[in-house]
């Protein structure tokens, strides 16, 4: 018996859910219908290929294969499989860590299934513009790290405040007269577990301050309080990720942190840095963001009609792609890249300079030690990696540096502190670096926000991070000069080959025995090179201290084209 095709498209659309006039003619009960539907990504094209069986959704086969595999990417086969499950889009969570990706699978069924009611339009993209062209004779690098707090943003459902602090992150390469010839700007922003963000990095403090109000399933609503253990918070620390890493997780008003601080960079390169200061100065509003043609704030408005129409067409293209602050709570990158400046080096240049990179790499410490009182002391360190690569992928400059903070309790002077969000368990405090407790430490907001603002990494604390064979600058110096020339994968097979079970140069007598027979099969030359290292160079590539070779390695993962000419 044969359906009549009116009443089996009827019977189609109130399983789909979709109006009878999006469906057309359909097949016989029983026999099969492929549809297919488009929609807009994190990367790009997210297609839907939809089987209808029965008057049912019977199938769906998602792809995308320019969104972030780690991320959107693997959200397709669960989107898939949650759309089979339900037979349409309908009641379909996104999936945690990529919203955008999970939104397009979501809008991509429904196009295959009802395209009037749920057009496809194709995103109009911007042509990727390559790096601009330079020619130097001198060329200098620089990395600066700013941190700054943030009492916010907002509380919980509970009523207790959300903290966050960002150090913003800048790898800037300049010619002799200071002008900007390429620049890899990142920022690491940490909040307390009660922030609700999904993805955001989470920081309740050291082990012994009591944990802080958690969100774990990022809905708004406090679940209870976060685990106060050492492993909680080692695991806490291996999990962060720069804002570059988080992809499209860190989605904003015209795209990703990625996308908006492109545009920046783009801008910048050929300014000077005082230049970049002076249109920061001319050109943003009261909160560090670039003014449009309507502003909340009074003067801002006043600042922008004063404005040429010249400028205001230029404004009007940096809005389009870029909303972020360049200077808030959020991150100073302002000041990150003044630094960058003032701690710019000569780069002993190639023929040519085509990448910028940028990595970091985090992780806790359950020491060192314990204080007079017989109270843990706790530490993380957050690496910093900024590399330049030349044309065939070698290392041609690098800089390596460090955050390392501490619980208050830890003696050493000019080591940057933590003490606590406000309203957790005050920490020991040894203030004078004695190595006797003296009390315990303040943590209202003014000393959280103080803090943080005062930290220094290792090469910024120079003579006061002082290590068996110099300092650390010196110390990284003598990696840096080692690595230069080698690819990252050659840096991996040094570190594999010439360090001991605690990531240091092996010597020539090793306490280890499995170390020592890893020295002994060396060769001479082997051996001649790395009494040259350790003479140098004793800190090690990866330990609780810190793990550079991670860092290098993401400096490449995150690495952005550059097109530096040196005469």
């Amino acid at each position: 018996m044969k359906l009549n095709k009116h009443i089996l498209a009827m019977t189609l659309c109130a399983a789909l859910l979709v109006p009878l006039a999006a469906c057309g003619d359909t097949a016989p009960a029983g026999g099969n219908e492929t549809r297919t539907g488009q929609a807009n990504g994190y990367g790009g094209v997210v297609t839907a290929t939809v089987t209808v069986t029965g008057g049912k959704v019977a199938d769906v086969q998602l792809t995308g294969p320019d969104e972030t595999p780690a991320l959107g990417g693997a959200a397709l086969e669960p989107m898939a499989a949650a759309i089979k499950e339900k037979g349409g889009t309908d009641g379909v969570d996104t999936v945690s860590g990529a919203t955008v990706t999970s939104k397009a699978c979501i809008d991509a069924v429904n196009n295959a299934l009802d395209p009037e009611k749920f057009p496809y339009t194709p995103k109009e993209e911007k042509p990727v513009e390559p790096p601009k062209a330079t020619t130097a004779s001198d060329l200098y690098q620089g990395f600066g790290a700013v941190s700054v707090g943030r009492v916010g943003p907002g509380k919980d459902d509970k009523d207790v405040q959300v903290y966050s602090y960002t150090t913003a992150l800048v790898n800037a390469v300049f010619d002799g007269d200071g002008k900007i010839l390429a620049l890899n700007i990142d920022a690491m922003e940490t909040a307390t577990p009660n922030y609700d963000g999904d993805h955001m990095p989470h920081f309740a403090g050291f082990p012994g301050m009591g944990g802080y109000h958690y969100d774990e399933n990022h809905d708004g609503k406090v679940d209870g309080v976060s685990a106060d253990t050492d492993e909680q918070f080692l695991a806490d620390l291996a999990a962060w990720q720069t804002k570059r890493e988080r992809g499209e997780t860190y989605a904003l008003g015209s795209g990703t942190f990625a996308t908006e601080m492109d545009a920046f960079q783009r801008l910048f390169v050929g300014m000077t840095v005082s230049e970049v200061e002076a249109w920061f100065n001319t050109y943003t509003d009261v909160n560090g963001r670039p003014l449009k043609a309507e502003n909340k704030d009074e003067n801002d408005q006043k600042k922008y009609d004063a404005l040429s129409d010249e400028d205001k067409a230029m404004l009007a293209d940096v809005v389009s792609s870029a909303t972020i602050s360049l200077k808030d709570p959020h991150g100073d990158f302002v000041s990150a890249l003044k630094k960058a400046y003032d701690n710019r080096v000569p780069v002993a240049t190639p023929a040519s300079i085509k990448g910028i990179g940028l990595g970091a790499a985090s992780n806790g410490r359950v020491g060192p030690g314990k204080d007079d009182k017989d109270v843990q002391v706790y530490s993380y360190t957050s690496v910093y990696a900024s590399t330049l690569f030349d044309a065939d992928g070698k290392i041609a400059s690098i800089i390596i540096d460090a955050l390392e903070v501490a619980t208050p309790n830890y003696d050493g002077e000019g080591m940057p502190h933590f003490s606590g969000y406000p309203g957790q368990t005050p920490y020991n405090l040894d203030a004078d670096h004695d190595g006797k407790v003296d009390g315990v430490a303040s943590n209202t907001d003014d000393t959280f926000l103080t803090e943080v603002a005062s930290w220094q990494t290792k090469r910024e604390r120079g003579d006061g991070y002082v290590l068996a064979s110099g300092t650390f600058a010196t110390e990284a110096d003598a990696f840096q000069k080692l690595f230069v020339g080698m690819t990252v994968d050659e840096v991996q097979a040094w570190f594999d080959k010439y360090t001991d079970v605690n990531g240091r140069p092996l010597k020539a007598e090793n306490k280890d025995e499995s170390d020592q027979k890893k020295y002994d099969a060396l060769s001479d030359e082997d051996k001649a090179m790395l009494a040259d290292v350790v003479s140098s160079a004793t800190i090690s590539l990866k330990d609780a201290h810190g793990d550079i070779l991670a860092a290098i390695k993401n400096s490449l993962t995150y690495k952005q084209d550059a097109d530096i000419t040196v005469k």
